[in-house]
């Protein structure tokens, strides 16, 4: 497994959690990084990205103003900061890597991880 998340866990609607993607240095510094999420019953959907030196990144409309992805390339992490969240945001977020293309597809991001788990209750 080359990104590992962490940082999930259950909290209150309203609350904040940060997400963390640990990768390889092969891995992190070359490549565009995306979190996604899965709601139970749902497909896979995009959260976030930002590119290689952090210049550029994209949200959701579902979490734009909530969420803030960003990157440490000297930590070899990626972070997914998660203010006001709502009982709609419960799912299981996934960090992934794109070495070619800045975008919102999944297509193209070819290394995952297994995912954490985050629970938002009323």
């Amino acid at each position: 497994v080359l990104l590992v998340e962490s940082g999930g866990g259950l909290v209150q609607a309203g609350g904040s959690l940060r997400l963390s993607c640990a990768a390889p240095e092969s891995i992190l510094s070359p490549y565009v990084m995306g979190w996604f999420r899965r709601a139970p019953g749902k497909e896979r959907e995009f959260v976030a990205a930002i590119d290689r030196n952090a210049d550029r990144t994209m949200y959701a409309d579902s979490v734009k103003g909530r969420f803030t992805i960003s990157r440490e390339n000297y930590k070899n992490t990626v972070y997914l900061q998660m203010n006001s969240l709502k009982l709609e945001d419960t799912a299981v977020y996934y960090c992934a890597a794109d070495r070619w293309r800045y975008g919102s597809s999944q297509t193209g991001f070819e290394y995952w991880g297994q995912g954490t788990q985050v629970t938002v209750s009323s």
